[in-house]
């Protein structure tokens, strides 16, 4: 007790350098934290991109190409599935909702996709967040279109402005659709997924953009005879998703689509595909941690290079402590006691600084990237980082304790006059 007591007063009597050492400590594990947190959640929300759908269903090819084309919109389908197809598969028992997606148009570089307006109802995403709109309200015509938030944002857009979309994917369009225009009636609310680089318009309006007849059917309640057809029935759509009453049909019904006789189709779990492709990322992973691990040593370093500059002052000090006896040991001890003090005191400050950031960043982060950032209690993962960033401090704080001590020890520690 009398050592901790001394220790500090001691502390308290060079708060200047003791303040340097401890932000030094608390900035190393905040950011340390920080991106470590950031990285969890980054990989959960990445695995979440869309969250609630069981299956999604396409032509033959590659579970990630697959993936990518019908989630995140990049590449393109090398075939469609017929409607046919959709519609016998969309009926089987046990399905809950089934939405088609036709992709292929654009709007200056961004994604043009059909579907249906149940849509809006039941795609999810992060922990099975539904849509919402910050404006207006799902499409209910056949020229209306409803539009991601950043294609809002980056292109100005609002309520009722007339967009024209294009044939091609991506940046590359081969036609324009001048005499097809579309209304915007809707802007959804950031989601820091792929839909918020996405225009949604009606199945149908996919179809007649593109000149073809569809066959208008009645998909709506028939007490409602003025209810506009936004599906029809076109020829073929790009993919479309599924939707179980219960998870116990999902891996039966996968294995009976991938061995459908009407033609060759795949069905792929969206999150086990996410994992998957997250596994070709690790690199980014490795990145990070590297990161982090190069600030830790860095802050430790100028931690040190603190304390030891803070040695050669305190000669005069420790003299006196023995000169009214105090042992090597002593001065070691008080010394060691001083360090695991300013351990202790900048790893909790930097866990308060790392839960202030994340508050502060965590909307920015939903919003721009789509990470959702859980303020829940400290991790039994994040405990031991918090664990070996103290012990650390504290073994570098025993670098001058030793030099002090050998100091006491050979050389009296003589009084600077």
């Amino acid at each position: 007790m009398i050592l901790l007591k001394l220790a500090s007063k001691s502390l308290l009597n060079r708060r200047a350098s003791v303040l340097l050492s401890l932000l030094t400590i608390a900035i190393s594990v905040m950011l340390l934290l920080t991106i470590e947190r950031v990285r969890m959640q980054a990989k959960e929300s990445f695995a979440a991109t869309v969250s609630g759908t069981d299956l999604i269903v396409g032509a033959r090819t590659g579970d990630i190409q697959l993936l990518l084309a019908s989630v995140f919109r990049i590449g393109h389908m090398n075939n469609g599935v017929s409607w046919q197809s959709y519609q016998d598969i969309s009926s089987k028992k046990g399905i809950k909702w089934a939405l088609p997606l036709s992709l292929g148009d654009t709007h200056k570089g961004y994604a043009v996709l059909g579907t249906s307006s149940d849509y809006f109802n039941h795609f999810q995403y992060g922990k099975k967040q539904h849509l919402s709109f910050s404006s207006g309200a799902p499409f209910a015509q056949v020229n209306e279109v409803v539009l991601g938030a950043e294609v809002a944002k980056r292109l100005g857009y609002g309520l009722g402005d007339n967009i024209v979309v294009a044939h091609g994917m991506g940046k590359t369009s081969f036609h324009h659709h001048d005499d097809k225009p579309l209304v915007v009636v809707g802007i959804l609310a950031a989601t820091g997924t792929p839909v918020d680089k996405t225009l949604h318009v009606p199945l149908i309006a996919i179809a007649q953009l593109h000149g073809a007849q569809a066959h208008h059917e009645d998909h709506h309640d028939h007490d409602e005879p003025h209810a506009v057809d936004l599906i029809g029935e076109p020829k073929q759509i790009s993919a479309f998703l599924l939707g179980f009453d219960s998870p116990l049909y999902t891996l039966q019904v996968r294995r009976n689509i991938n061995n459908y006789k009407g033609e060759p189709l795949m069905a792929i779990m969206p999150g086990v595909t996410l994992r998957e492709l997250w596994s070709m990322l690790a690199m980014v992973e490795k990145l990070l941690l590297l990161f982090s691990i190069v600030v830790l040593v860095i802050s430790l370093l100028g931690m040190l290079t603190t304390l030891l500059a803070n040695l050669s002052q305190r000669r005069r000090e420790l003299a006196i402590l023995r000169s009214v006896g105090a042992k090597p040991w002593h001065i070691f001890s008080l010394m060691s006691m001083e360090s695991l003090l300013i351990s202790l005191l900048g790893t909790s400050l930097g866990v308060a600084l790392c839960y202030l950031l994340l508050a502060l960043a965590q909307p920015q982060l939903q919003a721009q990237a789509g990470i959702n950032i859980d303020l829940q209690g400290i991790s039994s993962y994040e405990l031991m980082l918090i664990a070996v960033i103290m012990a650390a401090a504290w073994i570098v704080g025993l670098i001058p304790a030793v030099r002090a001590y050998f100091y006491s020890l050979h050389d009296g520690m003589s009084v600077k006059t």
